[in-house]
């Protein structure tokens, strides 16, 4: 037998009334659910045993057979089969309907897929469909028309006129005569035909006709399967009936709506029988289509039915549509067992790679191993007395859980999981209390602070998953960011602070220009008194260790003080020693100047002449870290990082830095600065009084006057400040704090704006040392409130952006090595006028040069064709001032299905070049998703000026990503040619322009500004105003190269402006998947349909064939999708379907007769597959696993790719109808 969950395709069709009943165990013709007395379900009613199984495990309703040794009998009496009670979970009935009915998806859809096939309006088949109009299904020898409605008296007219010569009739029985009399075939090429005359309207529903048409052709479904004979009735376990305490019951909303079905329907029935009157029978049918339209699709069409409360009832397409729909509440996202949460307090002696797990907690999550280990080492006799000493916590549970959990790593996930970092794995550490101990450095990476955050925690079961989450996802290995590159564990706060203050310089200190035999004399006798931390002392280089100094320093004697000697113990020893924070320090060695290399030199005079040097701040303790992992790789940078955690703590617990009002000093200059500002704006005042500058003017000059003073009163703060104050200490070495914070607190809180984000004229100039006055409290309310009304905002908006970019792309995989593309793309520094948006250096490391690169003048090669591009060689390129690089990039690889390794380049988190198998979709969505709740909401109001309202942030992000046309955008030239001339009209002005072949007129309204003037020379695509671009106006003149551009350019900006760094390849992933479709516009000799929008590979293997045939290929040209189009518009209906418009997905899909190959990632996900990406794809599922001793000889180095495989079948194609 083939595994039933081994297989390679799912197909969902239109179902025919013949396939209903094989799926059916039985009728349901009773409307009834469960007897009140005995509480037993009734007979051939909703929930008979009979018809879907016994509610009881190996029990049969009446009772004569118990237990399992009956298995598969068949009762005699109640007629109920002997098996499990899971199969009333699976097992379907159906109600055989007096009249047919129309299937509510497929008439009310937009487009109404049956009105197409019809060739009927909407409203038409609604009057048929609800008993209002007739429809003439066979005009017979009479003038009538097929398909012509009829009212009720026309209809008796004809009657009488013509008597039985035509047939027309009501409700879905006329529709489904009309669907079977259909010749698709016929009706196809009629079409066919047409298309290649008509035009406008009339070619729109042509093209939309032919596409239905084509689908029911291609897919053998048969359209009069749109209306339903049989109902199928869904399993009753999944639309369950409980009992509450206090005896009522609780069901869910189907039930009611399957009674009304089955009541009218039983209704309609006798009325049959009887053989009622044509009108009694016809109300009762609309009532049972109605009651069907219900079930199906509650509140599509007229008012939804309510149950008590007025509650709409729910159908079956809510229970697949939304947040709680079965798609995204049980498919994508399930619960998990062997899993706990609780709230996180800092570890601060943990190790990277340790978390403290509570001990309970730990007890509960290994329970199962605890149970085993107990029986194997013969402390208990069997599972259950094992089980009874767990729960009853014998102390011999202890030492054996001390030894299950060794080795055994635990992943801790921090919600909102914006990124993979979110999702960790740490070796855990029985820890009394009650609260998870998260180890301080990777706090940054969850975001998670210690003021009542939550964190849950789970535990990998199999081994396979527990190799992954020893090799793939242990905290020590992620130390980079996928985003940017950077390292993501940096020290922060009290850590810096130490770190800061231990590499501090006081000229003049205790001890300074003593000189000292070796390291260890300096310490003993800092240790006793005799020098000071911050103090310059001398010492041989030689006795240092390092082996980064020439021969000639090693000789010499360096300036250095006993805090920095503290501070490079904890680095490798290949490492530069530190003295300056400087690059030129960290990557060539310490500066010359302190080095003494003469005998006899007064080195006490010496050290007093050396300039001033900075301590160690955030920054420089990241290019620390950064150059650390690059040159020795994860296992020492991760040594390093709990030294350097070691070090903060301790020397911020030393140095006693603190915060107290004496150390808020308000500068004495502030009162002047103040007084000449208020005179300042008094003179502006007088000028706007006597009419010599307009109102725009003076409020303009006012904001600038208040913040010059502001910032003069910042600088003379800072000057002010000595630089011991704790408070500029913590703010200068990036611990906390900011200057503008520092500023509030000694200087003036300065201007504030209002809800709208105007900048209110009136500036609070008190400062929080001195108090506000009751107005400016007032005042900064406003600001305060806004600031946190925002974030709660963007917080959402960004999650759903996140969403929307995770669906778009989840199918790029890393797929092949090289795709062979024949192009690559030309990339420069980016520039926003003087302003330097992105390096050069930036935007080409680490990825593939696409030619060989050569010296200009030596000719020496510095990268060859298909090599990556290091950090050495990119400074060699920009060194020999090469302005723009010819690189391989995702936005041209040819790949089918992802991307392949050579386009994409290196793997940002783990530095080296992408594995096969990597899902860089889903790296990409995060990367750019995760910082959108930094980005600023909403558009900037500088004080209204005309054209300065941008939208910027992370509605600009939006925008670009959703394609949209932007807010105010400008005016584009078609043509190129010269601006002839921009004169006044009426409504605005025209700019002329005349090209070689035709002349264009562009009308722009007052309110833009010009960006040409008369007798410019302009290219195509050249914007005429000022303004945000319509991308899709980018693509229609100046093509694909550059509206993919534009693009990255655009949303570059965005999150550098704020400050956030993403690398291009994100970027360049999204915007891959909104150019993925082409329209057709002339199908030429291929299959493909004009008008409908292809997959651009389908598109090409179309021509490809055509060419090869000699036959005329299809004209197309691409199309900019939004994302959420995008993803609507992907080839797996699965995906799609979970992801928005469930039911107008699943409508298309199952006419279309789609099959899912199930590529991307939801599709497994949702079929409960391994995802075929990393460890899950096809090529590394055939290595096998040994058992632990086996193992433990040849045990492969960490990362290599035998991670974690299972061994499988061969794959055996089976598909999956749905």
């Amino acid at each position: 037998m083939s595994d039933v969950n081994h297989f390679e395709f799912m197909k969902i069709g239109l179902a025919s009334p013949e396939k209903i009943r094989s799926w059916s165990y039985g009728e349901v013709k009773k409307p009834e659910t469960i007897n009140y007395r005995t509480l037993k379900p009734e007979k051939e009613g909703l929930f008979c045993e009979k018809i879907f199984g016994p509610t009881k495990d190996w029990e049969c309703h009446c009772g004569k057979y118990k237990r399992i040794r009956y298995k598969g009998v068949i009762c005699d009496r109640c007629g109920v089969e002997v098996t499990r009670s899971k199969v009333r979970r699976e097992r379907m009935g159906h109600i055989e309907l007096a009249a047919p009915v129309s299937h509510i998806w497929y008439f009310k859809g937009i487009p109404s897929r049956m009105g197409l096939v019809l060739d009927m309006s909407p409203r038409a088949l609604e009057e048929v469909i609800y008993f209002a109009s007739y429809v003439v299904t066979d005009p017979g020898e009479t003038p009538l028309e097929k398909k012509q409605l009829l009212t009720e008296k026309e209809y008796r007219n004809y009657r009488e006129k013509y008597g039985n010569a035509f047939q027309a009739g009501m409700g879905a029985e006329a529709l489904k005569k009309l669907l079977q009399d259909i010749d698709l075939d016929k009706e196809v090429e009629a079409l066919k035909e047409e298309l290649k005359t008509a035009q406008g309207q009339r070619r729109n529903r042509a093209i939309k006709r032919l596409e239905v048409l084509e689908a029911f052709r291609n897919s053998g479904n048969d359209p009069s399967w749109m209306i339903l004979e049989v109902l199928p009735v869904i399993p009753p376990d999944l639309r369950p009936m409980v009992q509450l305490d206090g005896g009522r019951f609780a069901t869910s909303d189907l039930n009611d709506l399957y009674r009304r079905v089955i009541n009218r329907n039983n209704r309609l029935k006798r009325l049959l029988e009887l053989g009622a009157p044509d009108i009694i029978v016809q109300n009762e049918k609309r009532m049972l289509q109605e009651a069907v339209d219900a079930l199906i699709d509650n509140g599509r069409r007229g008012r939804p039915v309510s149950g008590p409360g007025n509650r709409p009832l729910k159908s079956i397409s809510h229970l697949l549509k939304g947040k709680q729909g079965r798609f995204r509440q049980n498919l994508l996202g399930k619960r998990v067992d062997y899993s706990g949460r609780s709230v996180i307090v800092v570890g601060p002696s943990l190790k990277i790679y340790q978390c403290g797990v509570p001990k309970e907690m730990a007890l509960e999550l290994f329970k199962p191993f605890v149970m085993k280990e107990l029986v194997e080492r013969g402390l208990a006799h069997n599972i259950k007395s094992a089980k009874r000493k767990v729960e009853r916590v014998h102390p011999e549970v202890w030492d054996v859980l001390e030894d299950v959990i060794k080795e055994h790593p635990v992943l801790l996930n921090r919600a909102p999981t914006l990124h993979r970092l979110g999702i960790q794995a740490f070796e855990p550490v029985l820890v009394e209390g009650r609260a998870i101990r998260l180890h301080p450095l990777v706090c940054t990476a969850y975001n998670a602070d210690f003021d009542g955050d939550q964190m849950a925690i789970h535990v990998p079961l199999s081994a396979e998953a527990q190799a992954e989450a020893r090799l793939l996802m242990l905290a020590a290995h992620n130390i980079l960011n996928p985003k940017d590159g950077k390292p993501v564990v940096t020290p922060s706060q009290d850590m810096v602070l130490g770190c800061y203050y231990l590499t501090l310089e006081i000229p003049g200190a205790r001890g300074e220009g003593k000189v000292f035999a070796d390291p260890a004399e300096a310490m003993a006798a800092y240790d006793n008194g005799y020098i000071d931390l911050h103090a310059r002392i001398v010492v041989p280089v030689r006795s240092l260790g390092k082996t980064s100094f020439t021969e000639k320093q090693q000789k010499a004697l360096l300036v250095t003080t006993v805090g920095k000697l503290i501070f490079n113990e904890v680095f490798p020893a290949d490492l530069p020693y530190i003295n300056v924070p400087t690059n030129d320090n960290l990557t060539k060695g310490v500066p010359e100047e302190y080095f003494i290399y003469e005998k006899g030199v007064n080195v006490r005079e010496y050290v007093k002449t050396l300039p001033d040097v900075e301590a160690v701040k955030k920054s420089f303790l990241g290019r620390i870290i950064a150059e650390v992992f690059r040159r020795f790789g994860t296992t020492q940078t991760a040594i390093m990082l709990d030294r350097i955690k070691e070090l903060g703590f301790r020397y911020s617990t030393k140095a006693g830095l603190t915060i107290a009002v004496s150390d808020i000093i308000v500068p004495e200059a502030k009162k002047e600065i103040l007084a000449k500002a208020e005179a300042d704006v008094e003179r502006v005042l007088r000028q706007y009084r006597r009419g010599l500058i307009t109102e725009e003017e003076r409020y303009n000059r006012v904001i600038s006057i208040w913040s010059k003073a502001k910032d003069e009163l910042t600088e003379k703060l800072m000057q002010t400040m000595g630089k011991d104050n704790s408070i500029y200490m913590m703010a200068h070495s990036g611990a906390r704090g900011s200057v503008s914070q520092i500023t509030q607190l000694a200087g003036m809180r300065g201007l504030m704006a209002n809800p709208s984000g105007r900048i209110i004229e009136m500036p609070i100039k008190s400062n929080f040392r001195e108090g506000l006055t009751v107005l400016e409290y007032f005042i900064s309310t406003h600001g305060a409130r806004k600031g946190l009304a925002d974030t709660a905002l963007r917080t959402a908006d960004s999650g759903y952006l996140t969403r929307r970019l995770v669906d778009v792309a989840q199918d790029v995989i890393v797929r092949e090595e090289d795709c062979g593309t024949d192009r690559g793309i030309w990339v420069s520094a980016i520039w926003e006028g003087r302003e330097l948006i992105e390096s050069l250096y930036d935007r080409i490391v680490g990825r593939i040069s696409f030619q060989t690169i050569k010296h200009p003048e030596t000719g020496e090669i510095i990268v060859r064709r298909n090599e990556m591009i290091t950090e050495e060689v990119a400074e060699k390129i920009v060194e020999l001032g090469i302005e723009k690089v010819y690189i391989r990039s995702v936005l041209t690889c040819r790949s089918h299905h992802g991307v392949c390794k050579l386009c994409y380049g290196r793997n940002l988190a783990t530095g080296t070049q992408v594995e096969i198998g990597e899902a860089v979709g889903i790296i990409a969505a995060q990367s750019i998703g995760e910082p959108g709740t930094q980005l600023t909401m909403r558009t900037f109001h500088s004080g209204g000026v005309a054209g300065d309202d941008i939208t910027q942030g992370l509605p600009r992000v939006q925008e670009l990503f959703e394609a949209r046309n932007p807010k105010g955008q400008a005016t584009v030239t078609e043509i190129g040619g010269v601006v002839q001339d921009i004169r006044e009209v009426r409504d605005g002005r025209e700019i002329e322009i005349v090209g070689e072949t035709e002349t264009k007129v562009y009308t722009v309204s007052y309110g833009s500004r010009l960006k040409v003037s008369p007798g410019q020379t302009v290219v195509p695509g050249q914007e005429l105003t000022e303004g945000p671009v319509d991308p899709k106006e980018i693509l229609k003149i100046n093509g694909v190269q550059a509206v993919q551009q534009y693009l990255l350019k655009e949303v570059q900006r965005v999150y550098r402006l704020q400050g956030v760094e993403i690398n291009d390849k994100h970027i360049e992933v999204m915007i891959r998947q909104m150019l993925r479709k082409v329209r057709v516009l002339h199908a030429g000799d291929t299959k493909l349909l004009p008008g409908s929008v292809v997959e651009l590979h389908t598109f090409e293997e179309e021509n490809k064939q055509a060419f090869a045939n000699g036959k005329e290929p299809a004209v197309g040209r691409p199309v900019l999708l939004g994302i959420t189009k995008a993803s609507l518009e992907t080839d797996s209906f699965l995906s799609a379907a979970s992801f928005q418009e469930t039911t107008r997905v699943l409508t298309e899909a199952a006419i279309k007769g789609k099959v899912d190959r199930l590529i991307g990632l939801k599709e497994n996900v949702i079929i409960g597959k391994l995802i075929p990406a990393g460890t899950g794809m096809a090529r590394y599922r055939k290595v096998e696993v040994k058992p632990a001793d086996e193992g433990r000889q040849e045990q492969p180095e960490a990362g290599t790719e035998t991670a974690a495989e299972t061994n499988e079948q061969p794959d055996q194609k089976v598909g999956v109808q749905v």
